[in-house]
């Protein structure tokens, strides 16, 4: 079907559907309704005219508008709208609108710093009105699987908003019957008369400023005042006007049958007279959301007489956006890294084992040893069963307190290197004993009963043990008593002076003799000194050069290509800004970060994406020159971007400005 039948066609279904309103009209809003139920016109939800694409679209004459938008003092927007009066003298909001009609269902529209503004027009047909009834439409935004209304848009008759007024005039009127005032239920005529024949010195006072207290007055006369106010209270006038204020809502439904509601509405407006379609242009701003591709568009409504639908509008085809944004720039080709793998790596764990004074045998019940012990028994399974390594050897450093003579403390702390290191060794061995049993290795009994291990093909490898002193242990000293907030300015100054003194064993003896805090430092710091240090030394299973260079796909940076094609923008820069790439400069132009990008892609070599990007942020800065010699540059080089460029705001004010694309 060509454009001029689908026109005329549209054309004849319009003059159909108002001449069947034109009919009714006389006859009553009942016959009216008849047809509307007959003829079930429906109000069109269509694509703006004011769009630049370059879908194919039919479009004819646009609306003819007096209504624009500002902000009001608060900063909301209001729509203002040309105003004439009506019989009464009114001045009421007035539109006369000619039809506009666009036979395309979707539209390309482009997404901006993270938002996207959908246009579109609401056009509902004459016949629908009517001057005592009030149209409600409701658009329908639907994201992925979820449905959100937006702001109805309302069209009041005259008479159905004179009949709203009037309600509100009738429950201002009953409200004006409720009595406010508690002192209009004292009979005050009763009330002076009392006081005048049985108390004239207190009805003396009634011009007078004197302050009489409600004790003094009983005192005087024998009664409270508070007890004469309430003689002559009506009380049941009381009663009656408490039950009225109860009754204020009902009332208010009673006279108001359909309120006036002013907030979460795009637009009210009373119709006067209208001599065709009337057309509201529609625009929401929507946050962009990851991997978020189209968005669609629904209208339903209802036309109410009174406080009763009389019709319910159908809901209409949806109008379907497809986003556009900077992403579809995303450079999507995979990136890979380069990694050294050695052959030899390292582990080390730091305990605290206790020993007894001068001991330096490992009893597992001494001080905290259980816990300590059991923590280096769970690193050496995790060693010995770890799939990727192998444990070489095991290096055991023992470090002790400054107490004795430093001769003695390297001994001590060697022995008890040696003693930790036979210990678990120990424990190696038969925990490898115990591995082996579950792998199935065979066990034979010798001729004197003793077990015998048979040995296995390959069998298991002894860890070797080295043992060494590190001394006494004076550096991790020094931070333990600058930590360490019950040793006193005098002390610390005393400790770091002793720093100096290059004997240990006469530096230990000068603390003694001088710290007030020695005695804490001994029972409380020297303790933590007592460390023993494993240092494990392993191989890589089956690897045999020290290293090895291989390739692998950079996950990070294809994380950041990920999250830059979801249009998750934050997440895209925070991932891809230390590559300072063109997929980071992608990024940055989503997020407006102009300089940034501009930064990048000036030092890149020349391409249709980049000179494109480039014409994109020089239009944001304003430097048309710029901008429309990077915008033919990228024609130049990729043709399709001539299309392109009528998706873009930024490239598109460019096209129209200086008729980029005319031949």
């Amino acid at each position: 079907m060509n454009t001029t039948s689908k026109t005329r066609i549209i054309a004849a279904s319009a003059a159909a559907v108002i001449a069947a309103a034109a009919t009714a009209v006389s006859c009553g809003t009942g016959k009216k309704v008849e047809t509307l139920n007959r003829v079930q016109p429906q109000a069109s939800l269509s694509l703006s005219n004011d769009y630049e694409s370059d879908l194919p679209e039919l479009h004819v004459d646009k609306a003819r508008r007096d209504t624009f938008t500002v902000k009001g003092p608060d900063g909301a927007q209001m729509f203002i709208m040309n105003a004439v009066k009506d019989v009464d003298g009114e001045m009421v909001a007035n539109e006369v609108l000619d039809a506009a009609v666009v036979t395309a269902r979707f539209r390309n529209v482009a997404e901006r710093r993270g938002k996207v503004d959908l246009k579109f027009d609401i056009t509902v047909p004459r016949s629908m009105y009517d001057s005592k009834w009030q149209l409600r439409f409701y658009p329908d935004m639907k994201i992925f699987e979820e449905v959100t209304r937006l702001e109805p848009v309302i069209i009041t008759g005259k008479d159905y908003r004179k009949a709203q007024l009037k309600g509100y005039q009738q429950y201002e009127r009953w409200l004006s019957t409720i009595i406010t005032d508690d002192n209009e239920f004292i009979n005050t005529v009763q009330l002076e008369r009392w006081l005048s024949r049985f108390i004239p010195r207190l009805y003396a006072l009634k011009n007078s400023d004197e302050y009489v207290s409600d004790e003094t007055f009983q005192s005087i006369y024998g009664t409270t005042e508070r007890e004469a106010v309430k003689h002559y209270t009506d009380h049941a006038a009381i009663r009656r006007n408490d039950r009225k204020k109860l009754r204020k809502d009902d009332m208010f439904r009673k006279w108001v049958k359909s309120p006036i509601v002013t907030e979460g509405i795009r637009l009210d407006t009373v119709i006067v007279d209208i001599t065709g379609d009337y057309v509201y242009q529609y625009t929401q701003t929507i946050n962009t959301r990851p991997k978020l591709r189209k968005v669609d568009i629904f209208l339903s409504g209802d036309i109410w007489e009174e406080d009763r639908a009389v019709y319910r509008i159908p809901k209409s085809e949806p109008l379907t956006f497809y986003i556009s944004s900077v992403s579809a720039f995303t450079d999507n080709t995979e990136r890979y890294r380069t990694r050294v793998i050695e052959r030899r790596a390292s582990a080390n764990s730091v305990c605290w084992i206790s020993f007894a004074v001068g001991k330096a045998d490992v009893d597992e019940s001494f001080g905290k040893n259980g816990t300590e012990i059991g923590r280096i028994k769970s690193n050496l399974r995790d060693l010995m069963g770890n799939e990727v390594f192998d444990l070489d050897s095991i290096l055991v450093t023992a470090s002790a307190s400054p107490e004795g003579s430093v001769a003695a403390n390297d001994k001590l702390s060697l022995k008890r290197a040696e003693s930790v290191s036979g210990y678990f060794r120990d424990y190696m061995k038969h925990y490898g004993d115990s591995l082996d049993r579950e792998e199935g290795v065979r066990y034979e009994v010798d001729d004197d009963g003793n077990e015998r291990r048979v040995a296995r093909k390959g069998g298991r490898r002894t860890i070797p043990f080295i043992s060494r002193t590190n001394g006494e242990n004076w550096k991790m000293l020094d931070v333990l008593v600058g930590e360490d907030t019950l040793v006193s300015p005098a002390d610390l100054d005393l400790y770091r002076g002793y720093a100096s003194v290059n004997n240990l064993d006469e530096r230990e003896r000068r603390m003694e003799a001088t710290m007030a805090s020695y005695r804490h430092l001994r029972e409380t710091v020297y303790p933590k000194l007592r460390t023993v240090r494993f240092d494990f030394h392993l191989h890589r299973k089956g690897m045999i050069k020290d290293t090895v260079h291989t390739t692998t796909l950079d996950s990070t940076y294809m994380a950041g290509v990920a999250a830059l094609r979801d249009m998750d923008y934050e997440e895209a820069v925070r991932l891809l800004a230390p590559y300072q790439d063109y997929n980071t400069a992608v990024a940055y132009v989503a997020l407006d970060r102009n300089a940034s990008a501009k930064m990048i892609l000036s030092g890149m070599k020349e391409s249709a994406n980049r000179d494109y990007l480039l014409a994109i942020i020089y239009s944001r800065e304003g430097d048309d020159k710029a901008a429309v010699q990077s915008y033919m540059d990228a024609v130049r080089l990729d043709p399709s971007f001539k299309f392109r460029g009528n998706l873009d705001p930024e490239i598109s004010v460019l096209i129209k400005k200086y008729a980029l694309n005319k031949e």
